[in-house]
């Protein structure tokens, strides 16, 4: 049986949080200031900075 659909093959939830309203904000587990994710966000939040340079480092060099 094949399943052609991408979903069947990613094994990585590359789901974002959500963004917050307003504060407050969850603090970056990187840099400590505070992110665009709600404080409730149970999970790795990291602030736009942070989110670049992870961005950065995995991204491929081709």
């Amino acid at each position: 049986m094949t399943d052609d659909s991408d979903d069947a093959y990613c094994l990585v939830d590359a789901t974002s949080p959500p963004k917050a309203d307003g504060p407050p904000y969850a603090e970056c587990v990187q840099c400590r200031k505070p992110t665009e994710y709600p404080e409730t966000y149970k999970g790795i939040t990291l602030c736009p900075v942070c989110e670049w340079q992870e961005a950065q480092r995995t991204a491929c060099s081709g």
